[in-house]
């Protein structure tokens, strides 16, 4: 379960400076992707040994300064919802302003822990400044330049007081996880692998209180369904905003071993789409893309075909990764996306013995040796698979430092040719022999 801390306050109180000093040497869950996430308005920090996910909500805000000001309450009110802890951002040079003031009522109201930090405190004579904030009725008040760092110490020593421990769960069982956009029929498929007869559901309880892990084992299948549709109550929140469906996504993604995305095959994949997609490959997680509403699609005999290469397109480099069409209303292949992600689940977990390892790839390497670079030849020697939950490759050699992308893709290739890994983010690592 991710721990999530969100940054929220009007703007130009800092909000983006601190996610960046926060985040700092840290790269960003999802990079600079075409798209919803125009930029990096969210990543991953880590504060004693406690890693966990810092948005920043000024990023998600657009539009006039009506809009902009409803927007903005519109983030305080999912971030109350959804993060972990909350830290609602001020500016003690200007004070407190009605905005602030509207913010800080929501804030009173919720029940997370929320903490008031007072921005742009440079020297010594503003932190006598920043006592008004105590009016909002929030509790203590923490003094911060996010410019140069001081301060944010004892800020996130509070903020990671509250972050659940994460259990060690029972491994032995797959937990698969349906994410996507809204209205592509997640909910239904759910309720389509469950059917009527609910005595194969098994709530367990889990470390966290928003989702709901559900025992599913039936037609040879044994796994956990991580379900996070329908567990929270309706607020003005539109739920299709960027914003939640970002959060939501970290929270569902980081709970799972396999994501199944789902697509419309109506309007086919979308840039939120694509960066699930992103987000699932950079956390490792073994992925099915799943297209429904397949029935309502006019076809010939080469729709498939086409609408698989146009998916393969978008998600490059990343293609080696199983395409199920289905219609969950019709109950068209929805088993088939079980056995998929079981295959997935497999691969994910496969472990290649060296010496099979070894008589494989050296052929391939010496049928196709790294170029040389400088006039220095790079000469691999040997190869193992490293210990870990997913899959990982340790290729030594003379001058890994000389080996370059294009060589380690080529490598990636002929990994998947030889040992099917479909589904499945690998890693490859070079090192000196």
């Amino acid at each position: 379960m991710a721990n999530i801390v969100a940054i929220v306050g009007r703007p130009n109180v800092g909000k983006s400076t601190l996610f960046n000093r926060l985040t700092e040497s840290r790269k960003a869950i999802v990079d600079d992707f075409s798209g919803v996430t125009r930029d990096r308005h969210y990543g991953q920090a880590e504060w004693i040994g406690k890693t966990f996910t810092v948005i920043d909500t000024g990023g998600f805000v657009h539009g006039s300064d009506d809009i902009f000001e409803e927007a903005i309450r519109d983030q305080v009110y999912i971030a109350i919802e959804e993060a972990s802890v909350v830290v609602f951002m001020v500016d003690v040079t200007t004070g407190i302003t009605d905005l602030d003031d509207e913010i800080a009522d929501i804030l009173r109201r919720s029940t997370k822990p929320v903490y008031v930090v007072a921005n742009k405190v440079d020297h010594a004579k503003l932190h006598h400044e920043s006592a008004e904030f105590y009016a909002f009725g929030l509790g203590e008040i923490f003094n911060v330049s996010s410019a140069t760092g001081s301060g944010t110490g004892e800020l996130l020593d509070a903020v990671v007081s509250h972050f659940e421990e994460i259990e060690e769960e029972d491994d032995s069982l797959a937990k698969y996880t349906i994410v996507g956009r809204p209205n592509v029929g997640k909910s239904s498929l759910t309720n389509a692998l469950l059917g009527k007869e609910r005595n194969i559901v098994t709530p367990i309880a889990g470390t966290t209180r928003d989702s709901i892990r559900i025992h599913y084992n039936q037609f040879g299948h044994d796994f956990l369904l991580i379900d996070t549709a329908g567990l929270r109550r309706k607020t003005k929140v539109n739920e299709d905003i960027e914003f939640y469906s970002v959060m939501r996504t970290i929270k569902a993604l980081e709970d799972s071993d396999i994501v199944i995305l789902m697509l419309d095959a109506k309007d086919g994949i979308e840039a939120q789409d694509i960066n699930i997609f992103h987000l699932a490959e950079k956390n490792k997680k073994g992925i099915v893309i799943v297209v429904n509403k397949w029935d309502l699609i006019e076809k010939d005999n080469k729709t498939m075909k086409e609408f698989e290469a146009r998916i393969r397109e978008k998600i490059a480099p990343f293609t080696d990764v199983p395409i199920v069409f289905t219609s969950v209303t019709e109950k068209q292949r929805i088993h088939k996306t079980l056995e998929v992600a079981a295959k997935v689940y497999e691969n994910r977990s496969k472990k290649i013995p060296t010496s099979k390892l070894n008589e494989v790839m050296l052929q391939v390497i010496e049928n196709y040796p790294p170029p040389a670079l400088k006039g220095k030849y790079i000469k691999i020697k040997y190869v193992t698979q490293l210990p870990g939950r997913t899959p990982m490759f340790a290729f030594f050699c003379n001058l890994p430092q000389y080996v370059k992308d294009p060589y380690k893709r080529y490598i990636e290739n002929k990994l998947r040719e030889n040992f099917d890994f479909q589904g499945v983010p690998i890693q490859i690592y070079f090192r000196q022999k």
